[in-house]
């Protein structure tokens, strides 16, 4: 009799811990239903670790897009100096996605057969001069921010990119995407305005805008420090911003759970060799 009341007793107990575990999980399937995916390409690094405290406070992942920019300390931003740091934040769950090693511009589309582009680094040894490139010089920058990155965070960063600038044409998405990488661009309410003057776009103007316009699915994009704003957009503007999308129902996802990129996303996983070779 003791028993098999103890028995019933305990299954009444699985029962109501499964009912509280299916109402928890449809509870957290319905926390995030206004997603907003805050980008971050590199810079000059030295509001970096900054962002970086922020990020961790506030629980929030992003998606960083890296190229090897000049930076204000080091060697840059996918230098060794910087290595511990980019370790810590693959080691938080963010994403990563390539910027193009040097911060190529795509300047134009050249005639020709085959795709051919005129374009401008920005960093490196070649910063500065504008140069021809094929399709398959451009597609080895783009894997050679990944690699680094790989190198760097030690988890494969997705097959995605973004243009220096945002500047493109569809010869050069087109070549992209042969090669693998699909491009990410954002939406005007997206555009935090970091790389704007200050003395014509306050951070307290800017911060307004963003909280007013931002929408849910905005890709939002800002950067790792700007050399030509005078007074930073990061982080004065970083917390304020998270908190007041937050406190107005959105939630921050990465790359990796945006539905434009899912579909992109799970065939290139599909298409990776097995860890056995198959």
């Amino acid at each position: 009799m003791l028993r098999g009341s103890s028995s019933a007793g305990m299954k009444a107990a699985l029962l109501l811990i499964a009912v509280c575990a299916y109402s928890t999980g449809a509870k957290a399937e319905k926390t995030c239903e206004k997603p907003v995916y805050l980008t971050l390409d590199t810079g000059h690094m030295e509001v970096a670790p900054l962002m970086a405290d922020i990020l961790r406070r506030q629980a929030v992942r992003v998606t960083f897009f890296a190229a090897n920019e000049r930076t204000k300390a080091g060697d840059g931003s996918l230098g060794q100096h910087w290595a511990s740091w980019w370790r810590a934040r693959g080691a938080e769950g963010h994403e990563f996605a390539s910027h193009t090693y040097d911060h190529v511009y795509w300047r134009a589309d050249l005639p020709g057969v085959k795709p051919t582009f005129r374009v401008r680094p920005s960093a490196g040894a070649l910063a500065g001069r504008e140069f021809s490139w094929s399709a398959a010089q451009y597609c080895q920058q783009l894997s050679d921010a990944n690699e680094r990155l790989k190198d760097l965070t030690g988890k494969p960063p997705l097959p995605l990119f973004r243009a220096p600038g945002g500047k493109t044409s569809p010869k050069l998405l087109a070549a992209a995407k042969a090669c693998g990488f699909a491009h990410v661009g954002w939406p005007p309410a997206g555009f935090l305005g970091d790389e704007l003057p200050s003395d014509k776009f306050s951070n307290a103007a800017l911060l307004a805008k963003a909280l007013r316009d931002i929408r849910a699915g905005d890709i939002l994009v800002a950067h790792l420090g700007i050399w030509s704003r005078q007074d930073p957009w990061a982080p004065t503007v970083l917390e304020p911003l998270i908190v007041g999308l937050k406190e107005r129902g959105f939630c921050f996802a990465t790359l990796s759970e945006h539905p434009a990129y899912r579909d992109w996303l799970l065939r290139a996983n599909a298409a990776k060799p097995s860890a056995t070779g198959g």
